[in-house]
């Protein structure tokens, strides 16, 4: 007989979604200029693409971030600016864009943001219009497999119950950040229509 390996959980996986009146490409266009994430993201200001064609497999973004400190406070992470380098792993136009959060040596890591965009179903209105004509369904899902190096850097010194208190509160924060982002990007979407 064979031998089943457990599958093991990832340190973090979050999912949020929400409606958009807009299509597919619409949505597409706007989330894939990862450039213009500052205005939705928490935490990334912005950027610029460093290699690659824009928004390509295989290309890559420089973020500029700025953390409060505020943000599991208790915890060494990184406050202020800071900057990250992200390889898009996915990118399919009207349906899904993905990135790997890079290393310090230019390797990706087991840390991917994404996006999946879905067109809505139609439910007509009291009203008599169908106003979900055109509708998209948004996802933002963020899984980390493994520790990257800023998660080992920043828990090499914690115990396992602080670990486990650092995993828990920095959990809630990208799953709140993920709800934040997805309104943000509506109301930027829905504001040009």
């Amino acid at each position: 007989m064979g031998e089943k390996t457990a599958e093991v959980a990832p340190l973090f996986r979050s999912r949020a979604e929400i409606r958009i009146s807009a299509t597919p490409d619409e949505i597409y266009s706007v989330i894939s200029d990862l450039p213009r994430c500052g205005e939705w993201s928490p935490e990334c200001q912005g950027g610029s693409w460093v290699s690659g064609e824009p928004a390509a497999v295989g290309s890559v973004f420089r973020g500029e971030n700025l953390r409060s400190p505020d943000v599991v406070a208790w915890a060494p992470v990184v406050r202020g600016v800071w900057y990250t380098h992200a390889e898009v792993v996915a990118a399919e136009p009207g349906r899904t864009f993905r990135w790997a959060m890079r290393d310090t040596g230019g390797r990706a890591q087991d840390s991917v943001w994404a996006f999946d965009i879905a067109p809505g179903t139609s439910t007509g209105t009291s009203s008599g219009t169908d106003t979900d004509a055109g509708d998209s369904v948004l996802v933002h899902h963020f899984r980390m497999g493994s520790a990257t190096e800023g998660i080992r850097g920043i828990t090499a010194e914690m115990d396992e119950d602080a670990k486990r208190r650092f995993f828990a509160e920095w959990g809630e924060k990208v799953a709140a950040d993920l709800g934040v982002t997805l309104e943000r990007i509506k109301q930027v979407i829905e504001k040009h229509k």
